[in-house]
């Protein structure tokens, strides 16, 4: 398997830049994936890295060696894209073995190589079936196995999953993993489905308007955070906000008045508290501050609570058995250990 090195890659159409001197280095065998919502450009370098989309600027090294120049075909990579892209007039085996037969590869080294690709997908029983035969799920296995049958030196997935339903989309992320870690491949992976970039990457790259708002494993962007943007598109349900001024210990405004950390300076900041860490508790409780039940949604396993407290509204996650109706009043605490704070106008953490 290969490193991938993008150095200060740019990319424009026209006047329009679309890529500033994006800046990343894939170790071997590693897991990354490109997270960010549309148009934020991950897909556009997913592109670049497979040959598809011309670089504009900056270099792109894979196994050490510049590949700017190189055709797609010549870059030793795979790709597996969103649409599937099977040719709907030949049989299960036929899309998978084409790319092999088309660079002369004999027959016996083919079928060598097919057996291990359709065994680990669970395609062997339907290899003479065509793609219109199929379920979505199963032309996307087509679509891995075509990729994995090449032996590349990295895998590149483009939202492989978004077409499916999310039961099916949750299989066949367990089945990528799995794939990645026997193959121990180089992989690199797109997608706006956050649950998908958390419980597949070993490093998250978190893109926003053609860079990188923040990159780490996903306990390190789930639990810090760099940026405003960052706790606002990492987590489900989303984290609560609250622009606040810090002064003399203290964090205030018409409706909040809560103690504010030593290290947090005086001025505007924002505070951001996840709903788990929003308890609903007695009144009378230090540093509880009232609110009145706006919303009671049942998440099966837990409640998401909308309050609303002066002007905010902002929601608490509570066990199911939780008893509470709409209309009730309330009194909700901020756990101390589990809050961030940002710069208001700059959105980074303080």
């Amino acid at each position: 398997m290969a490193t991938v090195e993008c150095r200060d890659l740019c990319k424009s159409y026209g006047s329009q830049e679309v890529i500033r001197n994006f800046n990343l280095s894939v170790a071997d065998h590693e897991f990354v994936v490109f997270l960010g919502p549309s148009g934020c450009g991950k897909s556009t370098i997913l592109r670049m890295i497979a040959g598809l989309e011309e670089i504009s600027a900056g270099k792109l090294m894979i196994g050490g060696t510049c590949v700017n120049d190189r055709d797609p075909g010549d870059r030793g990579i795979a790709m597996v894209f969103q649409n599937y892209a099977l040719y709907p007039h030949m049989t299960v085996r036929e899309n998978i073995t084409f790319a092999l037969e088309r660079a002369g590869v004999k027959k016996p080294d083919i079928d060598t190589r097919l057996s291990p690709v359709v065994d680990s997908l669970g395609l062997d029983v339907h290899l003479n079936r065509k793609p219109t035969e199929l379920s979505g799920g199963q032309q996307q296995r087509v679509a891995i196995a075509r990729a994995m049958i090449k032996t590349p030196d990295v895998f590149l997935f483009d939202e492989p999953l978004s077409n499916l339903d999310a039961k099916l989309r949750g299989h066949l992320r367990v089945e990528i993993a799995k794939l990645h870690r026997s193959l121990r491949s180089t992989s690199i992976y797109v997608t706006h489905d956050q649950l998908e970039a958390m419980t597949l990457a070993d490093r998250i790259v978190l893109m926003n308007k053609g860079q990188i708002e923040q990159m780490g494993t996903p306990e390190e962007i789930y639990s810090r955070p760099a940026t405003l943007f960052a706790a606002g598109f990492i987590g489900t349900p989303n984290m609560n906000f609250f622009e606040l001024e810090a002064s003399e210990g203290r964090l205030r405004d018409g409706a909040l008045d809560l103690p504010a950390p030593a290290a947090v300076p005086s001025g505007k900041v924002t505070l951001g508290v996840r709903p788990g860490a929003v308890h609903l508790v007695p009144e009378g409780t230090p540093d509880a501050i009232p609110a009145m039940v706006e919303r009671d949604e049942f998440h099966g396993e837990s409640r998401l609570i909308s309050l609303r407290s002066g002007a905010h509204l902002f929601t608490s996650a509570v066990p199911a058995t939780t008893q509470i109706h709409e209309g009730e009043s309330v009194w909700a605490r901020f756990d101390a250990s589990a809050l961030h704070f940002f710069d208001t106008e700059r959105g980074h953490r303080l």
